[in-house]
Order: structure tokens, then C-alpha cells, then sequence
């Protein structure tokens, strides 16, 4: 993001050296034991807290606010601490801070099941929110007690999901901010967009939104902003082609319940009321549950081959060898931003060319011996046709660099055919450890060769060379934020061939069909007067494919510039005229 940082525990360093990225637990206070402990008995590790109407609130709240305590400081911004707070159906009066790998999840059939008096909120730090990363809520009520507490302010990595507010929402506190992602959800009143640079919001219902600075994305929205751009920065599509909402859990009885929703098409507003969802019931005990301080690839590997889905606990889990899924319809999903390190140079997860699979609720670091490919959906090659069950991912975060020195040539690349992506940000990082053009290398962020490939919210920025590539037929992205690298050392070092520097967006020569709304590219060139010819590269016949268009000079090197928005068109943005749209 826009401002750099080197914030990171050096203990914390020498120890995931020490122990290869295996989960290190900084012990809460004895006072605070005595009261985790109540709340951790579940059968899904230490870091996992669940909660009942009945509980003292109080304590409830103290819990609360020494986990956020611990988490919102700076140093907990690439801690190694990972939380998931479950809530059981009923009614709660808390103040529910949310800060760097925390997980809120309410545990009903309907959000309404699950409610919260008082507020569910993400405030600034360092007065900004350009760094509030890595954190979540979903499948609950909010009933805000004001709305100087009903805040939701971040920038990526940090979604909204199955959320109803019955009241206002600010996405914003104090300063910049650069975010963000809200599906399925649910405002009774106004949202405020406020600071924020740019915002996806897909399949949500609202009476009204105001506010917007630069690239402002609506997908099946109800009471969406109307088109005026480049007047007013909105994008609104009436209807999301194809969806299927994000699998949550519940809990009835004693059991933990995955609710995977439908496949829909032409979806307009929430999928939660009036029982519009057809769901699919998935008991915990179709999954392995790995725990970061017991499991490994060996593992892992082996309850996969066994048919049984996986869920990540809260952790760091060390992989020497890649996670192979080869069953349809698998689920791999995380809770409490649970984060997977491929240690050895090989791939986290490795799906083969099969149907109906989903992986969701997860964060990957690249490792110390670069990865040809951090996650690999399909084999190379695919040729399947997988329309009637397509894979689905769910809030993919990936980084190279920030908590530590990592390298991968690729973070994502897909080679199935009919896959869908609902939120992801691939991130080469721009601060932290382990930061620099010689120390966390990655040429792209993003491959895609499948066919029928569709995005809803990619997120993808700092890459080497191109930040996404698209080599398949058909493919969609909804809303697209990327901004280059920061670190090119000099013009001839960042050249491709004869062209000056490399596009943000490219699509491939070859490509006869492909579409794009909301694409927004911007540029930091911190030392160099870094020269890039175009932001988005297309075939020609595409250009008009690219609807609302928006390149930005944000800051950096004065002498800096990007010459054209697409293809040589467009105009150029410089330190002295620093935003350029097309529709």
C-alpha cells in the first residue's frame, strides 16, 4: 500500500526460522487464561473461542479487548497469532473490535440467528487504514449502538460477508483508505464510503450508498449508485451472472453443520431471506481438522486421499510437499485467517483437473525456497468442461514478503476450465520483511490459461512483471485493483523487450473473448523515474471489452509516468496530472 513499514518481532523471526513456520503461541496473561479457557473448548484448538447468550458478558467483552488489544498494535500486523471468535444463535451486548487475524463468525441458518447489540468494528491505526488487513466477519446481525461505533474500516483482505446492519455502515474512521469487499449483506440504512480509494460490493442490499473517490464497483446490488462515470467513479451490473455465496458453518445440538449454498444465475440482492438459498449439509465429521502445531503435508495428504474435506484451524502450518486434491467436490477451508507456508520450493495446494471444488478462508506466504507456483487450480493443460459443478474460490489472500523473505514466480494460476474466484488480493509486499527487488521475487501474481474463468473483486498488486495474465477464452473480472511495483531499480532494468516497463492487465494475443468492468491500476514509483508504456494490454479488439477505466499517479518519483491507459490510449498520468479515465 501507499505507506511502507518494517514492523515485525524480531523474536518472532528467529523463531519461524527456527521451527519452519510452525505455530508459536505468545501466551495471554494468566488472569485472561482463566477466562479463554471457558470459552476454548471446542474440539478446534486453543485459538478458537466459542460463545453462548448465557455467558457472563463481561467477561466475554474483557476477552474480547485483550485479544484486539494484543492484535491492533503494530507489531500485529504480520503477527503470528491467529483467532476465530464463534457465536452461537442468540443475542449478544458487545463491543466486538476486530483487528489483524481475527475471525468473527456467527453460528445460525440465517444471520438474523446471531445478534449483536452494540457493534462489530475495524478502527484506524497510526491514523489510517491503509494497512488494516487480514480479518473478517460474517453470518450475523449488527444492531449498532451509534454510529460512531458502526465502522467497518479497512482496506484488503478484510470482507464482509452475510452481514445484516440494521442501521448505517462507514467503511471508513480517520485518514486514507483503500479497501474492500462486501457480499450478501444486508444495510437497513446508508452506506458511507467516506476515504476509500475504491470498493466491490456484490449481491448486497441497501437504501442507499454515498461517497466514492476513484473506482467504486457494484454486482447485483440492490439500490446500487447509478452509472455516471467518469462523473461519479460507479460501475453498477444489474444482475452476477453466476454465484454460489461462501460455505459457513453452524451449530445445532452439539454439531457443527457446513451449509454450502447453491449455484444461482442472474442473482440480484442477498440469498439468506425468505429461504431463497438451497443448501447442501456437510457434518464436521466428513472433515480432517488440521491443527498447525500437529499437522503437515504427510498428513494432510493422507486424510485427502481417505475423501475427507479439510479445515484449517487457526495457525501457521509448515508444508514440505504440495496439499494434492484430487476428489471432486472437496472443500478446504480456513477459519481465523488461517495461513499455509510451502517451505520446500513446492506448491501449497495442488487441485487437479476435477470438479465442484472449494477452497476458501485462507492466507499463503510464500517460502524462503521460492515456489514455481504458491497454488495451482488444474492441472497444466486441462480440458475438462466443469459448467454444471464449476470450483469456487472464496477470500484467497496471498503474500510474497511482509512477515518474511519469500519468493514464488507465480502466487495463483489457473488451468481448469469454468472456475470462479469471489474475492482474493495477491500481494507481492511493499513493506515488512523481507522486502525488496532482490529479495521477495515474483514475476506475476495471477495466471489464468482455463477457459470461462470469471472474478469477482481481484485484488493484485507489486508484482515483478505483469500482475495478472490471461491466457483463457471467456474470462470475467468484476472490479479489478492493482498497483504496480514500487521498486523497479531503473527504466532499463523494467523494460519487456522494446516496450518500457510491464502493464498491469494483460491479455494474452491470442485471446478471441474477454471482458472487464471497473479496472482500476495506479502507480508508486518510490526511487526510479520509472516509464511504463500502458496500464492494460489487449488485443485490439478487446479495448472495448475494458468498461470504466481508471489509472492514477499516486506518488513517488516526480519524473515517473504511465503513457496510456490501454494499448497507447487513453492519455498518460504523471505528477502533474494524475488521474486518467475511459469508459
Amino acid at each position: 500500500m501507499i505507506l511502507k513499514y518494517s514492523i515485525i518481532n524480531l523474536f518472532w523471526i528467529f523463531g519461524i526460522i527456527q521451527t519452519g513456520f510452525s505455530q508459536l503461541n505468545n501466551p495471554l496473561p494468566e488472569n485472561i487464561k482463566k477466562i479463554a479457557s471457558k470459552y476454548n473448548q471446542t474440539s478446534l484448538g486453543d485459538n478458537v473461542f466459542m460463545f453462548d447468550p448465557s455467558n457472563d458478558m463481561k467477561e466475554v467483552q474483557t476477552l474480547l479487548d485483550t485479544i484486539h488489544g494484543r492484535q491492533n498494535k503494530r507489531s500485529g500486523e504480520f503477527s503470528h497469532n491467529r483467532y476465530a471468535f464463534m457465536f452461537k444463535p442468540g443475542t449478544y451486548n458487545l463491543d466486538i473490535k476486530v483487528s489483524y487475524y481475527m475471525h468473527i463468525l456467527g453460528l445460525g441458518n440465517s444471520p438474523e440467528d446471531v445478534v449483536i447489540i452494540g457493534a462489530v468494528r475495524s478502527n484506524s491505526v497510526r491514523n489510517h487504514m491503509l494497512v488494516n488487513f487480514w480479518r473478517a466477519a460474517e453470518n450475523l446481525t449488527i444492531v449498532p449502538t451509534s454510529d460512531s461505533t458502526n465502522i467497518w474500516g479497512v482496506s484488503q483482505a478484510s470482507p464482509l460477508r452475510r452481514i445484516y446492519v440494521k442501521g448505517n455502515l462507514k467503511l471508513t474512521d480517520i485518514g486514507y483508505s483503500s479497501g474492500g469487499f462486501l457480499a450478501n449483506c444486508k444495510i437497513d440504512g446508508t452506506v458511507s464510503s467516506g476515504s476509500q480509494q475504491q470498493w466491490f460490493s456484490r449481491n448486497c442490499e441497501w437504501e442507499k450508498w454515498e461517497g466514492g473517490v476513484w473506482n467504486m464497483t457494484f454486482l447485483g446490488v440492490v439500490n446500487a449508485p447509478k452509472e455516471n462515470w467518469p462523473e461519479k467513479p460507479y460501475t453498477t451490473i444489474k444482475e452476477t451472472p453466476e454465484v454460489r455465496e461462501k460455505p459457513y458453518w453452524t451449530y445445532n445440538k452439539g454439531k457443527f453443520i457446513l451449509k454450502v449454498p447453491a449455484l444461482k444465475k442472474n442473482k440480484i440482492g442477498i440469498d439468506w431471506n425468505n429461504n431463497q438459498s438451497k443448501e447442501k449439509a456437510i457434518s464436521i465429521n466428513d472433515f480432517y481438522i488440521a491443527y498447525a502445531d500437529v499437522d503437515n503435508a504427510k498428513s494432510l495428504n493422507k486424510a485427502l486421499k481417505k475423501g475427507k474435506h479439510i479445515l484449517f484451524t487457526p495457525g501457521i502450518y509448515s508444508l514440505n510437499k504440495s496439499l494434492k486434491v484430487s476428489n471432486p467436490e472437496t472443500v478446504i477451508m480456513g477459519i481465523g485467517m488461517a495461513t499455509l507456508v510451502p517451505t520446500k520450493g513446492s506448491k501449497a495446494i495442488e487441485v487437479l483437473d476435477v470438479e465442484g471444488v472449494t477452497i476458501a478462508g485462507l492466507v499463503f506466504d510464500a517460502g524462503l525456497i521460492s515456489s514455481e507456483t504458491v497454488v495451482q487450480v488444474g492441472s497444466p493443460g486441462a480440458k475438462k468442461n466443469h459448467t454444471a459443478t464449476p470450483t469456487f474460490l472464496f477470500d484467497l489472500f496471498f503474500r510474497v514478503g511482509g512477515p518474511h523473505e519469500g519468493s514464488s514466480s507465480v502466487c495463483l494460476e489457473i488451468n481448469s476450465n469454468n472456475v470462479y474466484a469471489d474475492h482474493l488480493w495477491i500481494w507481492r509486499a511493499d513493506h515488512g520483511e523481507g522486502v525488496g527487488w532482490n529479495k521477495n521475487r515474483s514475476a506475476n501474481g495471477l495466471v489464468v490459461n482455463g477457459d470461462n474463468v470469471t472474478i469477482y473483486g481481484l485484488f493484485n498488486e507489486h508484482f515483478q512483471e505483469y500482475q495478472t495474465i490471461w491466457n483463457g477464452e471467456n474470462g470475467r473480472v468484476y472490479f479489478y485493483q492493482s498497483e504496480m511495483p514500487y521498486d523497479p531499480p531503473s527504466v532499463e532494468e523494467w523494460k519487456n523487450g522494446e516496450t518500457f516497463g510491464f502493464a498491469s492487465y494483460k491479455v494474452a494475443d491470442h485471446v478471441k473473448q474477454h471482458n472487464a468492468w471497473g479496472v482500476g491500476v495506479y502507480n508508486v514509483f518510490k526511487d526510479a523515474p520509472i516509464i511504463v508504456d500502458r496500464a492494460i494490454e489487449t488485443p485490439s479488439e478487446l479495448e472495448d471489452n475494458f468498461y470504466h477505466k481508471v489509472i492514477i499517479w499516486l506518488n513517488g518519483n516526480k519524473e515517473s509516468m504511465v503513457k496510456s491507459i490501454i494499448n497507447g490510449k487513453g492519455g498518460s498520468v504523471t505528477s502533474t496530472h494524475k488521474r486518467r479515465t475511459m469508459k
